[in-house]
Formats: C-alpha cells, structure tokens, sequence
C-alpha cells in the first residue's frame, strides 16, 4: 500500500463508508478495496481503488467527495468507475476503458471479483459472473493496448 496525505485519507473514507458492509461470503467488505488498493503503482490510482465503490454502495457522493478535497483525477475516475445500473454493463466497462485510472482500477477489481475462492459456495450465478467479468477484461485489456 502507498501511504500519503491523500491515501490515508482515502482508507479513513473507504473504512466509513464500508465498515458495516458484507461481501457475498460474510467477509467485510472493506478488505475488497484495500486488496483492489494494494495492487496499484501510485498515490492516484490507490485513492481511486479505495474508494471505487464508495459512491455506488454508500451515502457518499462525487460531489461529497470533491468537497473532502480529493483530486480531480480520483473524482473523475470515480465518476467513471460508478456504475449506472440503466446503462448495460460491457457498454459502461467500454466508456470506463478510456480513462487510465478507472481502467487500472477496473482491471485489478475484476480480478479480485473473479476470485471464486473467496466464496463459500459456487453457484451458477458466480460463474456468469465471472464470464461477465472475462468479457469486461478483454474491454480493457484491448484499451491498455492502445495507449
């Protein structure tokens, strides 16, 4: 983990908004961020994969979160990262692709979320996901490719 002003302030936040959150095994949910945050190279990318679900399953907003002082480079790949459920999953993955943070936070997330071990039961529902997930991955990973 990188630790800076901006990364811990990030993990006080990501703890808040999570710490009474469970993921679908019963484990705390805040270990997902901080395992998605352990995998990123800088400051940036860090406070954007602590707080990539903040604004999709808290009370917390963008613009909360723009008044908290987080740069625009995290604000901004937060609001790329927030998935509107009206809008279908590869198309809000392919318009996340274009920002490099999102996308560097994405690729590690989806990672972690296809991690079937984490789960105590494996149903045919995880599986779609993670095909789901396989797709999302080759968005991305095709977009790494060309920057």
């Amino acid at each position: 983990m990188i630790y800076t002003e901006l990364t811990k302030k990030a993990m006080k936040l990501c703890f808040a908004a999570h710490k009474d959150q469970v993921d679908k095994s019963g484990m705390p949910y805040v270990f997902h961020p901080f395992h998605v945050a352990e995998s990123m190279p800088d400051e940036i990318t860090t406070a954007a994969a602590l707080l990539h679900d903040v604004v999709e399953d808290s009370e917390y907003t963008l613009e909360d979160l723009r008044k908290m002082g987080f740069p625009a480079a995290v604000t901004d790949a937060l609001a790329c990262l927030t998935h509107d459920d009206s809008v279908p999953y590869l198309a809000y993955v392919e318009k996340l692709s274009k920002n490099p943070v999102a996308r560097r936070v994405k690729l590690s997330d989806l990672e972690h979320n296809s991690d079937l071990g984490r789960l105590d039961r494996i149903d045919e529902k995880a599986l779609q996901r993670v095909e789901k997930y396989k797709k999302a991955r080759q968005i991305l990973l095709r977009a790494e490719e060309e920057q």
